[in-house]
């Protein structure tokens, strides 16, 4: 089987060999009102979204996770990325803790359908910087007696010495 690329380069729209460039603005153009204070890193897409993320993590059992802290503008909010490969539904909780020993939970529905999925918490206003945000998410089997499987953490690789 082979890979298509999903990516293609265009220098234009079918059928513009004919037309010519449009002019450069002059030097002394001021800039249009919809786009006077706007911030450069908008891209015309919206804000940009700051991630920080943990290693990819797989359990001898068959639970895949990656988890994330994000930031966009003034929000902060966590992502867990998993696939859930053990054929049976199971208990998760992500957790978002941040400055001032705030701390947001949600429990996530993790099914037995072996699909990539995601979960998140509520975005909230920032309280510090991306840094001052640790997330961690646990799978673990369904019920009050269920092992634990795998813990995802936003961190990366532990520092040396720990």
């Amino acid at each position: 089987m082979a890979a298509l690329p999903l990516a293609v380069a265009s220098a234009g729209q079918v059928g513009d060999a004919g037309r010519a460039p449009a002019p450069a603005a002059p030097r002394d153009a001021k800039p249009r009102p919809e786009t006077a204070g706007r911030s450069p890193f908008l891209l015309g897409i919206g804000l940009a979204t700051a991630a920080r993320c943990g290693p990819e993590l797989t359990s001898p059992d068959g639970i895949e996770a990656q988890t994330c802290v994000l930031t966009q503008g003034e929000d902060t909010w966590a992502r867990t990325y998993y696939r859930n490969a053990t054929g049976r539904s199971l208990d998760s909780v992500l957790s978002l803790m941040g400055p001032g020993g705030r701390t947001v939970q949600m429990r996530c529905a993790t099914g037995a359908d072996d699909e990539p999925a995601t979960c998140e918490t509520p975005r909230e206003r920032s309280r510090g910087g991306p840094d001052a945000y640790t997330a961690v998410t646990e799978f673990a089997g369904r019920g009050d007696d269920g092992a634990l499987l795998l813990r995802s953490g936003s961190n990366s690789s532990a520092a040396p010495g720990s």
